[in-house]
């Protein structure tokens, strides 16, 4: 049976119910279909339009429904979503009763319901499991202490850093991701039911009551953008393929890091795959898997995007294309930070190899300009400087050390500049990555993600 059968003479053909059939992926939202249809038929009963009893045999025909769901639904041949299969199911429960759950109901703006309170759910979801990672990279830049390690520019040795300083970097930016989600939920915080297939209806509905059963913020403003609108489909894309991204560069500085030639970092055997031909071999294979995602992560929003470009208003079946790419980009992304979370966790620091690879004199060439820019020097002219000295070091193969303390305008004053682990701890201001400021910066982590944490509660 479809639920469009009074308008056709002839069924539907076999090849188009197998082309448009959604019902193996959005099984997912039979909780939030139950919902919103037990919020539909409480509004219709305010309305008038079923009696006390027939709302009453509907809510018990939609207990029985999510009893079996719960224990293995029997789907009939023709449940082409799982919309027609619960509401099918209701009618031969509650026979005529049954028949009136889709009164002032379209299966447009029952979809966009349902797909607003499962983002609703996954965003608040996502946000507590990027919290338990950041909780991770908090703990180990915690136990870190005063270990340092070069930072990076281009890929090239720039200045040391405290190691706490680069762990908590990552988690400023997955911070970032928790406020982009939270607020892409408070946007799409609204009730579309009473939209009904684009234009509302003649029947007395409650759209506002409805709203506020469901724990919307709001109801919709214009029944066609109402079930047209897939902007917070998009965002929530949006919001995991960058939080994806922040992934993969986690992934890219394991994966870096874990070589012989870093030597930075050593994977528990938990947490790496072998090699099914060489013996020797530790594979970062979850940080390779966080890094590989990213670009499926990327091609869902961008491939949604394209989807939406220049459809008509109001709902057309392109919209359909909205369920895969969102459930799969956020199945994604948990795994990821699961995978990422116990690795991280269980992972060994090689901080002797670190702060040898930091160490070198020239890792301290920005600290002589700045001690020649204390002394009255213009910066730049304190850059050329230093910058000659560096060349001169490599070019004559004479120790750095050396040209620093024969030249009038540094001398041995400067040279103690260059002593290992100097570098790291004159970098005093806020935000930076010596001592003082890292352990600031850690408690305001922290309070970030109490912050973050209440904020989820809320919800």
């Amino acid at each position: 049976m479809t639920l469009w059968q009074g308008r056709f003479g002839d069924g539907p053909a076999d090849a188009l119910l197998a082309f448009t059939v959604s019902l193996p992926y959005d099984q997912r939202l039979a909780p939030y279909d139950l919902i919103g249809s037990r919020a539909h038929v409480r509004g219709l009963q305010r309305g008038g339009l079923v009696s006390a009893e027939d709302a009453a045999m509907i809510l018990t025909a939609l207990d029985r429904v999510e009893e079996e769901l719960a224990l293995g639904f029997v789907f009939a041949e023709g449940d082409e979503d799982i919309h027609t299969a619960i509401e099918r199911r209701v009618t031969e429960i509650a026979g005529e009763a049954g028949a009136r759950l889709h009164t002032g109901r379209s299966r447009n703006d029952q979809v966009a319901t349902d797909l607003r309170l499962w983002c609703k759910d996954a965003a608040v979801g996502l946000c507590q499991a990027v919290c338990v990672f950041s909780d991770v990279l908090m703990d180990r830049a915690a136990e870190a202490g005063d270990a340092y390690l070069p930072g990076y520019t281009h890929m090239q040795r720039a200045q040391p850093v405290l190691l706490a300083h680069h762990l908590l970097a990552h988690s400023w930016a997955l911070s970032r991701d928790v406020d982009r989600l939270l607020t892409t939920r408070r946007r799409l915080d609204v009730s579309p039911l009473g939209a009904g297939a684009l234009a509302g209806s003649s029947l007395p509905l409650d759209p506002d009551g409805v709203a506020a059963d469901l724990g919307f913020n709001d109801r919709f403003e214009n029944s066609l953008d109402a079930v047209s609108d897939r902007d917070f489909v998009a965002e929530m894309l949006f919001d995991v393929a960058l939080l994806g991204v922040h992934l993969s560069r986690i992934g890219e500085e394991i994966v870096l890091w874990s070589t012989a030639e870093f030597g930075f970092l050593r994977l528990a055997d938990a947490w790496s795959t072998g090699s099914s031909m060489l013996p020797q071999k530790k594979n970062p294979d979850i940080a390779e898997l966080a890094r590989g995602k990213s670009g499926r992560l990327i091609g869902h929003l961008t491939g949604f995007l394209t989807t939406l470009k220049g459809l008509p208003l109001a709902y057309n079946r392109d919209l359909q294309e909205d369920k895969e790419p969102l459930f799969d980009a956020v199945d994604q992304v948990a795994l990821a930070l699961s995978a990422l979370g116990g690795l991280m966790a269980t992972a060994f620091f090689d901080t002797h190899r670190m702060q040898e690879a930091a160490d070198t004199p020239s890792s301290s060439a920005v600290d002589l300009a700045e001690h020649l820019v204390a002394a009255g020097m213009p910066f730049r002219e304190a850059h050329a400087l230093v910058g000659s000295l560096v060349r001169d070091s490599i070019e004559r193969h004479v120790p750095l050390v050396e040209l620093v303390e024969a030249h009038p305008a540094l001398g041995s004053a400067a040279v103690g500049l260059l002593e290992p682990g100097v570098a790291v701890t004159r970098r005093t201001t806020p935000g930076g990555g010596g001592p003082k400021p890292v352990a600031e910066q850690l408690s305001r982590m922290r309070q970030r993600l109490q912050v973050d944490r209440e904020r989820l509660a809320a919800l």
